[in-house]
């Protein structure tokens, strides 16, 4: 870490190794103004950002997953779907998640969050309400397809966002807020499919219809909200004064270095930041964690619907596991912060739904303890994940190395969610044996890639450290980001 401070001084601020501009001038030449406190400029900028990118994420999630409750309402009947075509149609999604996620940053640097990402999800709710509509296999292929596609922007882009107004001491409890939007959509979305289900029927259309018809069209109101209101990155927050923009930037540079936000993001960027090789175990670990959390996501109620739970019932019986991750993950982000540690809390997080797959897998017989299994796979996931993407999104340090680095994370990752779509199948129910183990076995590759990710960054840490003092430009630790040898990374 560079430098830690509430108040920044022209004296500590970070300075220029050219004349400086007007601009650079004012930048980095401030105290907090007097008209606010630091405390409460922080208490603003996360009332104006977190409830934003929270809401987002929670339509985008709840648009994603909700096929999972339109399942339980029968739309493999309704469609004549046979075999794996229900986990094709779940596969078909991440197909663009995948190979779009990078260019998405990049175009998200230089369109701006507000318009880029309120454009996205305008698309993916309207995607969504035609989604209801469909009449046939291949209907629901293509739906998928561009779901995925307007979806693939919104999680890496967000996470960029939010990393660039925060110090890493303070990042780690609102990356689990936002990331903890997933749970409160696990749990909305079981109460409105249930709300929703009682539909079936209305107007010709079955219940499953109605799920994609009215949370698509609730998608498409809030993004035109989006339009109005959503968050840039600090350089164009017009809702902050002159000075209260440039006291924010001096403080994330004292923390963080240079942001280097005025330069473009190039290929080369993407060919530097991908031959760093600690960056592919911060993606290895996603992609551990991936498989799992979009297991549980997708076919918690199928598992639940096994347990002779109605329809109805198994709506309202996917609400509580969620909720409970939603206030595990919150309290392990605030001590995470509190000490300044993230590695303990993801492999703690890991050995959770360990041991509740391991109870899954053996226990076939006890609802109640089969039920209260879930808890613990959904708390220790929804836990550990948004550990893991604020550990390493933090660690890159500039506009151009972070947009690449948390778009490969979250793109990589996202082969997992590929694997999850075929974890469980129908023959394989009531048991689900093949689903447990192969959640269980990407979880030990996840503690693997943590260790391994861990140990680098120590090593790196050791190695700066044994270093004579180079003196580094200010154009230089724009260039080098986390790569820039005065920076420390944090495990």
């Amino acid at each position: 870490m560079l430098k830690d401070s509430t108040e920044i001084s022209a004296r500590e601020a970070p300075k220029p190794s050219n004349p400086p501009s007007a601009s650079d001038t004012e930048s980095f030449s401030l105290v907090c103004p007097s008209t606010t406190t630091p405390r409460r400029l922080l208490l603003r900028t996360d009332f104006r950002i977190l409830p934003l990118v929270c809401a987002l994420y929670l339509v985008a999630f709840l648009d994603r997953v909700n096929i999972a409750n339109a399942r339980a309402f029968g739309l493999e009947a309704d469609l004549g779907l046979t075999g794996v075509q229900f986990n094709t149609a779940l596969t078909i999604f991440f197909i663009p998640y995948v190979l779009f996620e990078i260019p998405s940053n990049i175009l998200l640097k230089r369109l701006s969050p507000r318009l880029y990402l309120s454009g996205c999800c305008f698309g993916f709710g309207l995607v969504t309400t035609l989604q209801g509509f469909c009449t046939s296999y291949g209907g629901l292929l293509a739906a998928r397809f561009f779901l995925g596609l307007f979806e693939c922007g919104m999680v890496p882009g967000c996470f960029y966002l939010i990393g660039m107004w925060y110090r890493r001491s303070e990042a780690q409890t609102r990356f689990s807020l936002f990331f903890a939007s997933t749970a409160l959509a696990g749990a909305f979305g079981g109460l409105l499919a249930s709300a929703i289900g009682k539909m079936d029927g209305m107007r010709g259309y079955l219940g499953w219809r109605w799920i994609f018809i009215l949370e698509g069209l609730l998608t498409c109101v809030v993004a035109l909200g989006f339009l109005a209101v959503f968050p840039d990155f600090v350089e164009g927050a017009k809702w902050l004064t002159q000075e209260e923009r440039a006291y924010i930037q001096a403080r994330l540079a004292a923390d963080q270095g240079p942001s280097a936000a005025e330069r473009k993001v190039t290929f080369a960027d993407v060919k530097k930041v991908m031959s760093d090789f600690k960056v592919w175990f911060g993606g290895l670990i996603y992609f551990a964690l991936v498989v799992p959390a979009y297991g549980y996501a997708f076919f918690s109620p199928t598992i639940l619907l096994t347990y002779r739970y109605t329809p109805i019932e198994t709506q309202l019986r996917s609400v509580p596991p969620y909720a409970a991750a939603f206030g595990f993950s919150m309290l392990v982000a605030v001590v995470s912060d509190r000490i300044r540690h993230r590695v303990t809390f993801v492999v703690v997080g890991m050995f959770i739904s360990i041991a509740g797959l391991a109870m899954l897998f053996n226990i076939h017989n006890k609802i109640d303890t089969q039920y209260g299994a879930l808890f613990l796979v959904a708390g220790g996931l929804y836990a550990a994940m948004p550990v893991a993407v604020c550990w390493f999104n933090m660690n890159l340090l500039g506009h151009h190395r972070r947009s690449i680095g948390v778009a490969w994370q979250i793109g990589f990752g996202n082969i997992g969610a590929i694997i999850s779509t075929y974890s469980f199948l129908r023959e394989d129910a009531p048991l689900f044996k093949k689903g447990y183990i192969i959640c269980f076995s990407f979880l030990c590759l996840g503690l693997v890639s943590t260790g391994a990710y861990a140990t680098a960054l120590w090593w790196e840490n050791r190695k700066r450290d044994k270093m004579e003092r180079v003196e580094v430009t200010e154009e230089e630790r724009k260039e080098l980001g986390d790569l820039n040898p005065e920076f420390r990374y944090m495990y």
